[in-house]
């Protein structure tokens, strides 16, 4: 059984193999998409096509939709030509329960993907952003997607799209702001530009990155004056807020035997020349969320249809009391903890991490002990609750590939958020004392010790990508495993940058307690086991 629309046809033998088909007219659903596109997606990852794809599928075999989404590729074009279009712009979804059971199935929501890179496929976008029955453009190209500035110096390829105007950027946003001005120019048409990215705000982040662009442009008189009030008129241009869960590991070489076994062909796995690792099937896990502020100029999407689904529509005071329940407090710290120590003793599954009491013990404590007290109850989701089913169902699933590595990407650009806002909550408190944190400060040890690229053993790993591992690893240069501190010298211009913690660690009260944790963790091999240990007594 190939994946494709020829022998799909044959429903028998996918049947047989227990693999879900679409149960709708695809070659009528992306007819009328063309014609009349609504949903737009930037980021054609897995988290799209598990999530967001499916969503859309449900709709689509249930008859409360016509249309499909189409997707563009911004960052990385190739997946588009190595996973989209060669399997008919189908992907096999792979959700794998905690029970153990395992649901297969096809999803046929896309009905075109588009490279932004390509000039045929960016002239086609400028024609769908010119179409009136546009309602939603939506983006998962993770956080640093956004990111217009990085170590105080404005990007190259965004300056020279300030310069340029919107005929022809380059840069992720800088394409996106151009697509907004054939949007203007069609009619000041209205839509809704939707982040689904892991971040705090993200509605807010996207606005000011698109609204740089347009005020550049503006004031240099490349583009009408009119479109930067275009851009800040959420009666014309929203930018809701969201906050999205679900873990969509990468593809994983189990699954893919397994969907061999069940008669599935030419499912292997690719590396792109960015090193995304890409696969005609995604393997995810069964729980997900999708928080979405409820402003949208051009209509209410179809999702809103399928709200039970995990989705809800809300007002953005909600939307950010979910988005820092997950994000602040009780997901993503949990996560990064794990991926820290997870790297440094060894590990390549987070379910296997979820064997090891101390580990259990020290994402608890952040968890329960440290993170709760700051979170403020959204009401549509119980924080408490929440925090059961990471720790009791999600993160100990045998099933679920994913990696402590993965995890671990860009983690300078996570800890500010998922550890910062935390800290900012206990200093800003009259009943808290930043005192009393005792595992977060544990984990930001943890982070620099891992940065070192030396596990417990003493043996060397590979650090995951992040922006500002080659300046940190410069200044950690010195730092040898079972050095004697003190190691204050070193470490005080990192603990001191707002930029990673989102505050100044000794202002903070927090500093020394990080170099000091740190020393012990630094004791030499065997270390950060007996570190663990010795603090979660």
């Amino acid at each position: 059984m190939r994946l494709n629309n020829e022998e799909l046809g044959n429903p028998v033998p996918w049947e047989k193999a227990g693999i879900e088909l679409p149960h709708f007219d695809r070659s009528a659903m992306i007819q009328a998409t063309k014609k009349t596109p609504h949903w737009v997606h930037f980021g054609a990852g897995n988290i799209f096509r598990a999530f967001l794809a499916a969503l859309q599928q449900d709709l689509l075999d249930k008859g409360l939709v016509k249309t499909g989404i189409i997707v563009a590729a911004g960052y990385d074009g190739e997946i588009i030509d190595r996973v989209y279009r060669p399997y008919d712009n189908l992907s096999m979804a792979v959700t794998l329960k905690a029970d153990g059971t395992i649901q297969k199935r096809v999803i046929a929501s896309i009905a075109e993907a588009l490279r932004m890179d390509r000039a045929e496929d960016f002239e086609r976008l400028k024609q769908i952003f010119r179409s009136p029955s546009l309602q939603m453009v939506s983006l998962t190209i993770t956080e640093k997607g956004y990111d217009l500035i990085r170590a105080g110096e404005t990007l190259p390829e965004v300056k020279a799209d300030f310069l340029g105007g919107p005929a022809g950027p380059t840069s992720y946003i800088g394409r996106l702001a151009g697509l907004c001005y054939e949007r203007y120019k069609g009619g000041k048409l209205p839509v809704a530009l939707v982040s689904m990215d892991n971040c705090s705000h993200n509605g807010e982040k996207l606005f000011k990155a698109v609204e740089a662009f347009a005020v550049q442009w503006a004031e240099a008189g490349l583009a009408d004056p009119g479109f930067l009030a275009y851009i800040r008129d959420p009666t014309r241009v929203s930018f809701p807020w969201t906050m999205i869960d679900k873990i969509t590991p990468r593809p994983d070489e189990g699954v893919k035997d397994m969907l061999l076994e069940a008669g599935c062909t030419d499912m292997a796995g690719q590396l792109t020349s960015k090193n995304t690792r890409v696969a005609p099937f995604v393997n995810a896990e069964e729980a997900q969320y999708l928080v979405i502020e409820d402003t949208f100029p051009a209509g209410p999407p179809a999702l809103k249809k399928i709200e039970k689904a995990g989705v809800f529509f809300t007002d953005q005071e909600t939307v950010d009391k979910v988005e820092r329940m997950k994000v602040c407090t009780c997901l993503n710290p949990l996560h990064t903890a794990l991926a820290i120590f997870g790297c440094l003793l060894g590990y390549t599954k987070i379910s296997d991490e979820m064997k090891n009491p101390d580990l259990v013990k020290l994402v608890e404590g952040i968890g329960y002990k440290e993170g709760l007290p700051v979170v403020v109850d959204p009401g549509i989701l119980s924080p408490k609750a929440f925090i059961d089913q990471v720790l009791e169902i999600r993160f100990p699933n045998p099933f679920m590939p994913d990696t402590p590595q993965r995890i671990a990407t860009d983690s300078s650009l996570k800890i500010p958020i998922r550890f910062g806002e935390t800290i900012k909550a206990y200093l800003a408190s009259k009943t808290l004392n930043v005192e009393d944190l005792k595992l977060i400060p544990l984990v930001l040890a943890g982070w620099i010790r891992y940065l070192l690229g030396v596990d417990d053993t003493g043996a060397a790993f590979t650090v995951s990508p992040d922006p500002l591992y080659e300046s940190l690893a410069r200044s950690l240069s010195t730092v040898k495993l079972g050095q004697p501190g003190p190691f204050h010298e070193v470490l005080a211009p990192i603990l001191s940058d707002h930029r990673i913690f989102a505050v100044n660690l000794y202002e903070a009260g927090l500093g020394e307690r990080v170099e000091q944790y740190f020393a012990e963790l630094m004791a030499g091999p065997g270390a950060v086991t007996n570190t663990l240990k010795r603090h979660l007594l």
